[in-house]
């Protein structure tokens, strides 16, 4: 055999043979076959896994603005107290009262309460709400800010409100509404 011419053909496969190669074939085929559904399988479980992600993502990020939006929008309660101006001493609220200024011969001008001290025509006391503060009449305020707190429903000691907040309010509520401030 080592010296064949042209001549000379190649014998038939026997049956084993071709049993052989059909088995080899068709198991390459179906090796070709699972490799291709393990690649879509993993490409939708991929897709699957961003959608889901995706989604996680947005629900997580909804959730995050509705509870920013909810705390945001809730307002939280001040009391404010009525307090004199130079001394920072807590007063009667009925010193910080629009009305019951105007009534008692003051005026109100950027926050400030000004009342006559001894009558009509005397000389002025100024007055001013401090908000979140705490004392008692006649002892000098603790804590809280001369500053109006933003989105808060602001009320005195006796419950009287001074000031709402929230969206949409606008700050301003009954006759006192020109108190928030210094």
């Amino acid at each position: 055999m080592r010296f064949q011419d042209g001549s000379t053909q190649a014998r038939q496969p026997s049956l084993a043979e071709q049993r052989a190669r059909q088995q080899a074939l068709a198991e390459q085929e179906r090796q070709e076959a699972l490799a291709a559904e393990a690649a879509r399988a993993a490409e939708k479980k991929s897709s699957t896994k961003k959608k889901i992600l995706i989604g996680t993502g947005v629900t997580v990020g909804l959730v995050g603005l509705v509870a920013t939006f909810y705390t945001v929008a809730k307002p939280e309660n001040v009391t404010a107290v009525c307090t004199t101006k130079d001394t920072e001493i807590v007063d009667n609220d009925q010193n910080c009262d629009e009305n019951y200024v105007r009534s008692h011969g003051g005026y109100v001008s950027g926050g400030f309460f000004f009342l006559p001290i001894g009558g009509i025509g005397g000389p002025m006391q100024s007055y001013r709400y401090n908000y979140g503060g705490s004392g008692a009449i006649g002892q000098r305020v603790s804590g809280g800010s001369y500053t109006a707190p933003s989105n808060a429903n602001v009320s005195t000691k006796s419950g009287k409100s001074v000031q709402r907040g929230g969206f949409g309010i606008s700050g301003k509520s009954g006759g006192s509404g020109k108190s928030g401030g210094s």
